[in-house]
């Protein structure tokens, strides 16, 4: 047991400093390492991607107040676009962890895979978009928080792989981006942890200490360190080349979906 949580505290370790250095929100990280952990643990197979994705949102709400804050401080965050964007994340996050709850473990897991491969070839051949338009006004913003809600919910994540490369589109400094992310992060956290929490709440075959789809020792360990390194994350990006750092992340990325995906057969 004392070896899977300080499984769960390297992961929040980790989790915490990519949510300031690259405002990934930490999910890219947490969601595999909960499913190796949860796999170890022997839990219900049908479980796993569900209570991995459920635990990685409620342990982005931390990750993430703890970053938008550092990056607020800098003045990084456009507090604006955080309205604007708001009640589509909230509304797109919900609704995307009800449709994830009716999947099965092995489609949510190729659907993860599939996005990981996905995050980490932009990363690798660092295609930026251009900066060639301005923030939409709010009915166009509650359908971007719309579409960023959802696929975030399906895998886990603060959204910032998603809400980065669109705010650079609209014109945004790319630090401002990703204090901006940092701050959506938050919104889509609580929704999804609401939403996996609900949807949950009654699945048969839960281990202890569950809250629906929530598992709270796993929680507990990611939380308690990750909150102290996302500030780390913030002055490294401020300080670091982050292109190269994204480089090696997504090598990273390459080889736990790989893994991922010999998992499913």
């Amino acid at each position: 047991m004392y070896s899977i949580l300080l499984t769960y505290s390297a992961a929040g370790a980790v989790a915490g400093v990519l949510a300031g250095l690259l405002g990934i929100g930490g999910g890219l990280v947490i969601v595999p390492m909960l499913v190796f952990c949860f796999t170890w643990q022997q839990l219900p197979h049908d479980l796993i991607m569900h209570m991995a994705l459920g635990t990685s949102m409620a342990s982005i709400i931390f990750t993430s107040v703890s970053s938008f804050r550092a990056h607020h401080k800098r003045g990084a965050v456009r507090w604006i676009v955080v309205r604007r964007i708001v009640l589509g994340i909230f509304l797109g996050t919900f609704l995307g962890s009800c449709v994830a709850a009716r999947l099965s473990t092995n489609f949510l897991k190729g659907f993860f895979v599939l996005f990981l491969y996905y995050v980490a070839t932009q990363m690798l051949i660092n295609r930026k978009p251009e900066p060639s338009r301005q923030i939409p006004g709010k009915p166009g913003m509650f359908g971007v928080g719309n579409v960023i809600g959802a696929f975030s919910s399906l895998v886990g994540i603060g959204g910032g792989t998603l809400s980065v490369p669109f705010m650079i589109w609209c014109n945004l400094p790319v630090h401002h981006a990703i204090g901006t992310s940092a701050a959506i992060g938050f919104p889509i956290a609580i929704a999804g942890t609401v939403g996996y929490i609900y949807n949950g709440w009654h699945a048969a075959n839960l281990p202890e200490y569950s809250v629906g789809y929530v598992y709270l020792p796993a929680l507990v360990g990611l939380v308690c360190v990750s909150i102290f390194t996302a500030p780390l994350g913030v002055r490294l990006a401020h300080s670091l080349p982050v292109d190269r750092l994204k480089r090696v992340f997504a090598i990273l990325l390459l080889i736990v979906a790989t893994r991922m995906l010999i998992s499913l057969f």
